[in-house]
């Protein structure tokens, strides 16, 4: 019995460019930039100035006040993501097995919403901490909260691989559909790293940008990065069987064709690009995808002096002299890093591509680097024949997760 195929149906987001995956893809196309000075924290000890911070988003717009007041902000966008994406696909909970729907949805942590608590137990006591602190603070908060919303009683977690967390969890619920354990998952990543506690970390790492203009503070694939941006936001897309979503007759976006994981067994922070690449070709293996089919990549693309060379060379070993001709973008040079979110975003994008046949840009590109010769598709969209797009996420301990996504044709 041969594996089913999984197909996307739907697709939501919430970002620095927008709250919506249409609004989103607007500003992407545009090479609009999310990217702007800090106001969550005073940040006048830090080198870094800017980051990808959402505007105007209203969580009581979007959910039960109670939801709100009980959940960090990370859960907000998640479910705020997952309500438009399961809106577009159009799923009838109430026509539906409620087993056979999952949740799949990576989140590392609120740390400023942790930093608040330990603040509260060291000056006000024990007993004054939030009853619902553990409830709140675990990993799968958003899947937990996503499930219940929708009545979903199928598989729930939360995929953790640091960077590639949300292309991780794609991954995962694909898996769960080949593996005959849901029919329908709903799956994708949040996060809301924007505290000072985790800006500090990697303040002190020297991996976060420390240009002082935020316009062009995110440079990925440039002569002149100096590190990432922070962002924040959510990405979440319907996965669904094909022979599911023929059924209830929905509308299919993409198909997902195959996914590749591996580990560095290198280093915690450095990265490393043969295992970079083991992901990418896996991935199209498991597709049925020859390397000389990729139409684009998306890449990890973080602007940070280390991971940029690395991931050009991952391309290289993976595609061959195709890389060459592969047009490459990053999501990141106009969102930020938003860590467990970022993967499913880029996901986004990658979708979005093949329905539009519209490539986004790599904003900020102003001055080659010679270790990075590839075309990173700089400043200005591209209008192109889109077919098989690959998405790949390198995790800072060297976790690796790579989707391949292809134009669905029957």
């Amino acid at each position: 019995m041969s594996e089913p195929r999984v197909v996307v149906t739907g697709v939501g987001t919430v970002n620095p460019i927008g709250n919506i995956a249409a609004e989103f893809w607007k500003n992407a196309v545009a090479g609009k930039s999310g990217i702007g000075p800090i106001t969550r924290f005073d940040a006048t000890d830090f080198y870094v100035k800017c980051a990808g911070e959402i505007k105007d988003f209203d969580p009581y717009a979007h959910m039960h006040p109670k939801i709100v007041d009980r959940s960090p902000r990370a859960v907000h966008y998640g479910l705020t993501a997952a309500q438009e994406a399961m809106a577009q696909a159009g799923i009838d909970m109430s026509r539906e097995t409620p087993e056979r729907v999952g949740v799949e949805v990576a989140y590392m942590a609120d740390s400023g919403y942790n930093l608040r608590q330990a603040e509260i137990v060291e000056r006000r006591g024990s007993r004054r901490i939030d009853p619902l602190f553990a409830a709140r603070t675990g990993p799968s908060a958003p899947a937990m909260q996503i499930g219940m919303v929708f009545q979903a009683r199928g598989p729930n977690s939360s995929a953790h691989s640091l960077c590639a967390s949300g292309t991780d969890a794609i991954g995962t619920a694909m898996k769960f559909i080949k593996l005959g354990y849901a029919d329908v998952m709903i799956a994708g990543g949040t996060d809301s790293c924007l505290s000072s506690m985790h800006m500090a970390g990697l303040d002190i790492l020297g991996t976060v940008s420390r240009e002082p203009d935020p316009t062009i503070a995110c440079r990925p694939f440039d002569a002149g990065r100096s590190g990432f941006v922070f962002g924040e936001g959510a990405g979440i897309v319907v996965l669904e069987s094909l022979e599911h979503a023929r059924a209830r007759g929905a509308e299919i976006l993409a198909e997902l064709a195959g996914a590749g994981w591996s580990f560095n067994a290198f280093d915690q922070t450095a990265q490393a690009a043969e295992p970079a690449a083991y992901a990418m070709k896996y991935a199209m293996a498991r597709a049925g995808v020859n390397p000389t089919e990729a139409t684009y990549v998306n890449a990890h693309g973080t602007g940070t002096r280390l991971n940029d060379p690395m991931e050009t060379l991952a391309l290289k070993l993976a595609f061959g002299d195709h890389a060459y001709d592969l047009p490459v973008s990053s999501t990141k040079s106009m969102i930020g890093h938003a860590i467990s979110a970022s993967g499913a975003i880029e996901s986004i994008a990658c979708i979005m591509s093949l329905m539009t046949g519209v490539l986004h840009p790599t904003i900020n590109y102003r001055t080659p680097d010679p270790e990075c010769d590839l075309d990173y598709i700089p400043n200005t969209a591209r209008d192109t024949n889109v077919d098989v797009c690959l998405s790949a996420s390198f995790g800072l301990g060297g976790q690796n997760c790579c989707l391949v996504f292809r134009k669905f044709r029957g």
